[in-house]
């Protein structure tokens, strides 16, 4: 039974993951800094037996070594949005962490280590996020060659930060900002479509050293916010915001311990979060994503619709019956 480390593993992504891994007869070990606030649901995510939980410090260099040792595989899904004090900032994790982890890759002879960056990076030469993953691939590719690096774009699902944080400010907020005038395009891939990318260069070992992951469909960021406003049955004025009002948004959201927008994001969102076509996608390499953004979000927005999930056309009583 391969055994595969998985860094990240208590996400959205990671828990799709540990779902496919572990029915697949894939032993986990989920690395996570806190194992009593996660821990109790990552166990229920797969199979009895197939997962453990260790509680490590991310540059607890000795502790992360000995889960070495005995792995096969390497996964690193860990990625911040945002910095923080105390260690959390971008280079710490987006570049030096992972560097790390491809160095003990090599050490210990592991014959993949799969890595998530992020799509759209290579333009964006003004952010910080942006500039932080392309260090980290560099890095990586320089110390395990036989890297797989996966730059997705949006990653959405019902455990997102993304489709549920627009929803719940769209359906508080009359009036909703759009930055560059809403023209930005991306690429949203669904989580199980990706994880199914993951697992299956997992079993069929792909030979590729960077993969864009896209979904089957571009859209505009005006064109998210108008298909969750349909979904959730809102009405709202989207208003484009001039570049000085949108970045002093930004600086005082900057102030909240989980910031809406950045100034560095509001830099990243300048530029199309879509194919490059330097690189091949999923779509090339025979893994093409099925799943559509209007059709999969429409599973999950009864949330924000007044009534719940009795909000939906199943449940509508004509008034004459």
């Amino acid at each position: 039974m391969k055994k595969i480390l998985i860094f990240g593993g208590t996400g959205q992504i990671g828990k799709h993951l540990i779902r496919i891994l572990t029915k697949n007869n894939y032993k986990v070990i989920v690395v996570t800094r806190n194992i009593h606030e996660k821990g109790h649901k990552i166990k229920i995510m797969g199979n009895a037996g197939f997962i453990d939980l260790v509680e490590v410090k991310i540059f607890d260099e000795e502790k992360i070594r000995n889960l070495f040792k005995d792995a096969d595989i390497c996964i690193n899904l860990i990625g911040i949005l945002f910095e923080k004090r105390g260690g959390n900032s971008f280079k710490n994790i987006h570049s030096v962490l992972p560097s790390l982890l491809a160095k003990l890759c090599k050490e210990y002879k592991l014959s993949q280590f799969i890595h998530l960056s992020a799509l759209g990076i290579d333009k964006a030469i003004d952010s910080n996020y942006a500039q932080s993953k392309l260090e980290g691939e560099k890095k990586i590719l320089e110390n395990f060659p036989l890297a797989t690096i996966l730059r997705p774009s949006i990653v959405y699902s019902s455990s997102d930060n993304f489709t549920c944080n627009f929803m719940t400010l769209l359906n508080r907020l009359p009036i909703f900002p759009l930055y560059y005038s809403g023209n930005t395009k991306f690429m949203p891939i669904h989580c199980s479509d990706l994880t199914d990318v993951i697992f299956r260069i997992i079993s069929k070992t792909v030979d590729i050293k960077i993969i864009e992951c896209i979904g089957p469909e571009t859209i505009t960021f005006k064109e998210i916010l108008q298909k969750l406003l349909f979904l959730i049955d809102k009405k709202r004025i989207l208003i484009p915001f001039p570049f000085f009002l949108a970045n002093l948004s930004a600086k005082f959201f900057e102030l909240l311990p989980k910031p809406l927008l950045t100034q560095d994001q509001l830099r990243l969102l300048k530029y199309d979060n879509i194919s490059s076509g330097k690189y091949k996608t999923n779509f090339d390499i025979g893994i093409p994503s099925k799943k559509y953004f209007e059709e999969e979000v429409k599973k999950y927005c009864f949330m924000w619709k007044e009534g719940g999930q009795f909000s939906t056309e199943k449940y509508n009583l004509d008034d004459d019956n």
